[in-house]
């Protein structure tokens, strides 16, 4: 079954799991290419996913049902998964991935008001939610709106922004992403590669779907769920996402946790839940981006948790 949906680093997701026995968990299941990718390859595998987009999990269980019942999805926010599983299920868990990125048919279907060029403005990424890109726009204060655009967005004309926005809206609602992406404007920011609207529309989506805080919640659920010999790859594809990764799995390796003017170790030495097994972020290959443009921003970072 062919999906709308092109996953990213597959080859790289593969080479980290290759191998792998015991139950998986895909916390952003979406259209299943991960995860089909990795129950062909791993016979003794188990699946357990979740996503909170309807459309998605009835096109993966479509997808996976070839599986069996090697497969087992949930309608959940990613951080709340672990969460709802049996201590005996959390047992025999030998993998986790997370890939927080938007899909390309969420990005490209017109209705769910994602892109720059939609005649909606929603940006939900469970439809079921009534909180949406809309009210973010239409009801926040102009220090509300620079705040997300210069935190989620990291947008050095963010007041500017959110001062045309307030402007535009006090005239008329504003409906649409085509038409907030004409209020914002083209052009450049700081000579990147990148205009002001993408930028803008990706601290809307961080807003709307309390992305950061997702990530967060996600991260602190692995950490107390006492797993033992897991392996966790998170994909990433924005630099606010990608550092609390990076630092998160930094802590877990972590094994003083003792100030750093402490005279001598406290703390028993012995805080560290596993190990980092990349040093550097794994990125796309050219021959990747070449064929999957928006696969350049991938990265992808593993854990080895070895549990205390």
């Amino acid at each position: 079954m062919q999906s709308p949906h092109i996953s990213v680093l597959l080859d790289e997701v593969l080479g980290v799991f290759h191998g792998l026995n015991g139950t998986f968990i895909d916390c952003t299941l979406g259209y299943g290419g991960h995860s089909g990718a990795l129950l062909e390859q791993n016979k003794n595998l188990r699946l357990i996913a979740c996503d909170k987009d309807d459309e998605a999990i009835e096109f993966s269980k479509k997808r996976l049902e070839n599986f069996g019942d090697r497969v087992k999805i949930y309608k959940s926010d990613f951080s709340g998964l672990i969460k709802i599983l049996s201590t005996e299920e959390l047992k025999n868990v030998r993998g986790i991935l997370a890939d927080i990125g938007v899909s390309s048919l969420q990005l490209d279907k017109n209705e769910r008001g994602f892109s720059i060029n939609s005649d909606t403005l929603d940006m939900r990424m469970d439809r079921a939610c009534e909180f949406s890109a809309a009210d973010v726009i239409n009801s926040y204060s102009q220090q509300n709106l620079a705040e997300i655009f210069s935190k989620y967005g990291e947008l050095s004309n963010a007041k500017a922004l959110a001062a045309k926005i307030v402007s535009a809206r006090n005239l008329k609602k504003i409906t649409s992403a085509k038409e907030l992406a004409s209020i914002i404007g083209t052009g450049r920011v700081n000579g990147r590669s990148v205009s002001p609207a993408i930028l803008a529309f990706q601290a809307i989506r961080v807003e709307v779907n309390d992305e950061l805080g997702e990530l967060n919640r996600l991260l602190e659920s692995i950490k107390s769920a006492n797993l033992k010999e897991c392996k966790v790859a998170i994909i990433s594809f924005h630099s606010l996402e990608d550092r609390i990764v990076k630092n998160t799995f930094k802590s877990w390796a972590q094994s003083c946790i003792c100030p750093p003017n402490a005279m001598r170790c406290k703390c028993g030495n012995d805080h560290a839940i596993g190990k980092i097994l990349t040093k550097k972020a794994i990125v796309a290959s050219q021959k990747e981006i070449a064929a999957n443009p928006r696969s350049s921003s991938a990265k992808m970072r593993v854990f080895e948790i070895k549990g205390r």
